[in-house]
């Protein structure tokens, strides 16, 4: 007997469009009408591009949350649903509920486009200090504004429970349209840095599945991302 579809909540979806500024004629009218802006980027310190250990020195939640935003599988329909926690101990946490209904199967935090982009032309990647639930995550860059232009993805495993630092090398950067690789895409403009993205999805690349992805609850503390 085939389950039932759960309704799509097209609020979600419209408030994840706005957020990121997907819609331009609705961003143009926000940013005349309301003076509607995105926050300035980080500005990178020895390399150190987010120091969630700043929360706990003023980067209160609602300061985290005008830079990252969720993007769940409600895009297409789905019902996963994600968040990224200021935490008392001054890290973040990205964590929710992933489901498969309906055809979903992902959940991620993204950040709004950096205004100017980042320029990180002089490191050779990026490195993430993390305590995951072990499950495979996926890291993303971007390097073009549009809302769903090319990214450039790396996977990576967690262990449960255990503190790691996961580098990503540029040059081992998958470049990915949604979850199917692109080949023969150009290479990542690392001195023109957009938007990061960590995310859980069931799929790999290509059809492929996930080796470690569990549906349900999942939990990923971060406590730096910094280039290298």
């Amino acid at each position: 007997m085939t389950q039932p579809r759960a309704p799509w909540d097209f609020g979600r979806l419209w408030q994840t469009l706005r957020f990121f500024d997907a819609i331009p004629l609705l961003s143009w009218i926000q940013r005349m009408l309301f003076g509607s802006m995105p926050p300035p980027p980080p500005q990178p310190q020895a390399g150190v591009i987010f120091d969630f250990g700043e929360v706990s020195q003023g980067l209160d939640q609602a300061s985290l949350d005008q830079t990252w935003g969720a993007v769940d599988d409600v895009v297409m329909g789905g019902v996963s649903r994600s968040g990224f926690q200021a935490l008392e101990n001054g890290n973040a946490r990205f964590t929710g509920i992933v489901s498969t209904d309906n055809n979903g199967g992902f959940a991620s935090v993204r950040t709004r486009n950096f205004e100017p982009s980042l320029d990180l032309a002089q490191y050779r990647g990026i490195a993430l200090r993390l305590k995951g639930d072990g499950q495979r995550y996926k890291f993303l860059i971007r390097d073009d504004s549009g809302w769903d232009s090319l990214a450039f993805a790396y996977s990576f495993n967690t262990e449960r429970g255990k503190w790691i630092t996961v580098q990503v090398p540029f040059d081992q950067l998958v470049p990915v349209q949604r979850a199917k690789t692109v080949p023969g895409a150009r290479p990542l403009r690392t001195s023109g840095i957009r938007a990061l993205q960590l995310m859980l999805s069931k799929f790999e690349y290509d059809g492929a599945l996930n080796p470690r992805f569990e549906p349900g609850e999942f939990c990923l503390e971060i406590a730096k991302i910094e280039a290298f």
